[in-house]
């Protein structure tokens, strides 16, 4: 099986670290030209050097700009050109007593987490179908469906993109584009370090800490480790590419088995 997205054009929001870096360097080796997206355009442009680094053959486009508004979205589509694939990666994530939310970190999750990939859907969506080819993903999460009790609004915002993903496979019936979200489990980036931290002693070394965060905090993990960024990334090559044109408004887990469901 062969991933070929050579004459693809790909946008990964929040691709200067973690899941969107894995992502952005999977699509890129797979032939896709690639626009590396966040906020700072002297971090996107770090992004871009690494990753040659890493292969000096990868296509990449910079991209900088907050999708989170209107104006910061258009200038990144600008600098991308035409999207051929399109993943939502972007999202934030913490732990929140439920009864210390207020009404501005709810609105600021859904904003953020779910607002900013449905206004790039409706940017882009049309393009794609007028061309007759398209991908879209959606980056979600275990807590989609298992809602963590230490971050609520978070798992609200993910459930959400599972409905954005939905509805729009629905918009993109018969067109040749497919909308699918992604279920990514437990994974380890910065970000998630960070965060096992919140939740265990820090005085713990990282391998513990992560052992006793997976079995206090996610113990219904089958696979009983954090997933590595580029097992996400691996599963968004496959749906990105010609070989998945039967799978759309679909819900698809990378999760290690951490949800406890034959289906999502």
């Amino acid at each position: 099986m062969r991933i070929d997205l050579t004459d693809k054009t790909a946008l990964v929001t929040g691709s200067t670290q973690g899941i969107g870096r894995a992502i952005a360097a999977t699509l890129a080796d797979a032939g896709a030209r690639v626009a590396i997206n966040g906020r700072s355009a002297d971090g996107v442009e770090a992004t871009i050097a690494e990753l040659r680094g890493e292969n000096g053959e990868r296509d990449l486009v910079a991209a900088p700009g907050d999708v989170t508004d209107a104006e910061g979205a258009t200038a990144v589509l600008a600098a991308t050109g035409d999207v051929d694939i399109l993943i939502n990666n972007l999202g934030i994530f913490g732990s929140a007593p439920a009864l210390d939310i207020d009404d501005d970190e709810w609105r600021r999750y859904f904003e953020v987490n779910v607002l900013a990939a449905v206004r790039l859907i409706r940017e882009t969506l049309p393009g794609m179908t007028g061309r007759g080819w398209g991908r879209i993903l959606n980056i979600a999460s275990d807590s989609a469906i298992v809602i963590p009790a230490e971050m609520i609004h978070y798992g609200m915002s993910k459930t959400a993109l599972l409905a954005v993903s939905r509805g729009f496979a629905k918009e993109a019936a018969g067109t040749g584009v497919t909308v699918n979200s992604v279920i990514a489990g437990p994974t380890h980036t910065g970000g998630v370090e960070k965060f096992v931290y919140e939740l265990v002693d820090e005085r713990l070394p990282w391998d513990e800490a992560q052992r006793e965060f997976m079995r206090t905090h996610r113990p219904q993990s089958l696979l009983q480790r954090l997933i590595e960024p580029e097992e996400i990334a691996n599963m968004v090559a496959y749906l990105s590419s010609p070989l998945a044109s039967a799978t759309t408004g679909a819900a698809v887990r990378v999760d290690g088995g951490y949800v406890d469901a034959i289906v999502p």
